[in-house]
């Protein structure tokens, strides 16, 4: 590991960094194009958002404190609103991790049968099970996400809800076309994202086929994507859950953790940092 950590460290490290700002530069994007039709944001304004979101999520259940960093940028008659607009770009997220994840459990299912037959169920009987199951999740969120209306219908015939049905007419405003480019752009930052893993774990010594690598880490964020955690402790449910299926392909278990660490500080520690810098600004110029 410490031989291809001193030949490819610095050139791959560079690499994950620079990753690192695509990666949520896209996820800027996103929310600068999903807040657009409440108010026009700058697409540093809204990296800043996104960066300031990530820091208070680190210590909520699945990042939902997210939400209240992005809408500190937002003007006030709009910060409930554009929660509605967060909403959807995690569910476009969401979408596309399903989407590989399956591709990557099909595969898993298919090539490592880890389970013995017996006299009722055949190998691999209940990944297929749950292969199915996650299936029709994924087709039923895809169908919610292109008829959002079916959410307003929901707030409406609940009279408790009813009165916060005005917080999230924003989804009602995305066109097909809308929807479709964010599913693209969630495309692209999951490509990045896991080519940032799959460097590390090359830069670490971890021997295997990309296409291999990239199919099982697909799984592994199906995982960590449908289990609640919090970002924190998320580290440790991370590192279990990689060496169960990457140790599918190598045995290099040492290698496998240090990537896995090596991901969590630059993709999610190190933009904590960054968005609780940028929040402490934000309350400084809101006390003057």
């Amino acid at each position: 590991m410490w031989f291809t950590l001193r030949q490819k460290g610095g050139v791959a490290l560079t690499l994950v960094f620079i990753l690192m700002l695509f990666n949520w530069g896209l996820e800027a994007r996103k929310w600068q194009l999903l807040v657009r039709s409440l108010e026009e944001v700058s697409f540093l304004r809204a990296f800043s958002a996104v960066l300031s979101g990530v820091s208070l999520s680190i210590n909520t259940p699945n990042r939902i404190g997210e939400y209240g960093g992005r809408m500190l940028y937002m003007s006030n008659q709009n910060k409930l609103k554009s929660i509605a607009a967060t909403m959807i770009g995690g569910l476009s997220q969401l979408i596309v991790t399903i989407i590989f994840g399956l591709t990557g459990l099909i595969y898993y299912i298919n090539n490592f049968p880890l389970i013995k037959a017996n006299a009722y169920f055949s190998p691999n009987f209940w990944e297929k099970i749950l292969l199915g199951v996650l299936m029709l999740i994924g087709a039923l969120t895809i169908i919610l996400y292109f008829r959002l209306q079916i959410v307003i219908a929901i707030f409406e015939k609940i009279p408790v809800l009813r009165k916060a049905k005005v917080f999230i007419q924003i989804i009602t405003r995305y066109t097909s076309a809308d929807l479709q480019y964010l599913l693209l752009l969630s495309a692209c930052r999951y490509v990045i994202f896991s080519a940032q893993y799959l460097i590390l774990l090359d830069t670490f010594g971890v021997e295997m086929l990309w296409w291999q690598g990239f199919l099982l880490n697909a799984v592994i964020y199906l995982v960590m994507a449908l289990v609640p955690t919090i970002a924190v402790v998320e580290l440790g449910l991370r590192g279990k859950v990689s060496i169960y299926f990457l140790g599918l392909l190598s045995n290099n278990t040492a290698a496998i953790i240090a990537a896995t660490v090596g991901i969590w500080l630059v993709n999610l520690l190190l933009p904590a940092v960054l968005g609780s810098i940028l929040l402490l600004g934000v309350k400084i110029f809101k006390d003057k």
